[in-house]
């Protein structure tokens, strides 16, 4: 028998090439609901998802955030996507959120234990969500890189974020760029499940 949910979980991928057009603001509704029924340690609620759809404040905090990560460069065979390109992959991409016209930052506690986790169970439920009304999602870890210069920490206290919130990372969601076909699974890797 047919799962469509499970039909959905295998069908996402990272995407990182986007089309220019925005999200249409129904489906970007739609989507933060799913991120705001996701679990939460306790049910504390505690993760904040700031939204931000300016073009130009991306691209600044893009090149910041790639400019302070220095990801482990694919060598030999080992990429992240031969079909879409990661920073770890094209040293010439100098875009961290690659001209995503919406980017996520999830915020959390600094000192609560599942702060990490809330973000990122919040973030699968959006990514899940996105891929089923043909958004294209990419999860990008890290998120503090991205305020790490003068400009970044003027725009934490725009958007008015507590000094006790940290940016755990990123939710990268436009449309897929037209033409580019949709990124092939990698086989799954046996051994992984032990049933004892």
């Amino acid at each position: 028998m047919e799962n469509g949910l499970m039909e959905l979980i295998m069908h996402r991928r990272a995407i990182r090439r986007f089309d220019t057009r925005q999200i249409d603001e129904d489906v970007l509704r739609q989507i933060l609901n799913a991120g705001l029924y996701a679990p939460s340690a306790g049910g504390r609620q505690s993760a904040i998802f700031a939204v931000c759809q300016d073009r130009e404040v991306n691209k600044r905090l893009g090149k910041i955030k790639r400019a302070n990560s220095s990801p482990r460069m694919a060598k030999g065979g080992n990429y992240i996507s031969k079909e879409q390109p990661s920073i770890a992959d094209d040293p010439k991409l100098t875009d961290a959120f690659y001209d995503a016209p919406t980017v996520i930052t999830f915020f959390a506690p600094k000192h609560f234990l599942f702060s990490g986790e809330d973000c990122a169970v919040a973030a699968e439920n959006m990514m899940l969500l996105a891929d089923s009304l043909g958004v294209g999602s990419c999860y990008i870890g890290q998120g503090g890189t991205a305020f790490a210069d003068p400009y970044g920490q003027e725009i934490l206290k725009k958007w008015g974020i507590r000094p006790d919130y940290y940016a755990v990372m990123q939710l990268l969601l436009g449309y897929p760029k037209e033409g580019d076909r949709h990124p092939r699974p990698k086989p799954r890797k046996p051994g992984r499940m032990i049933r004892v």
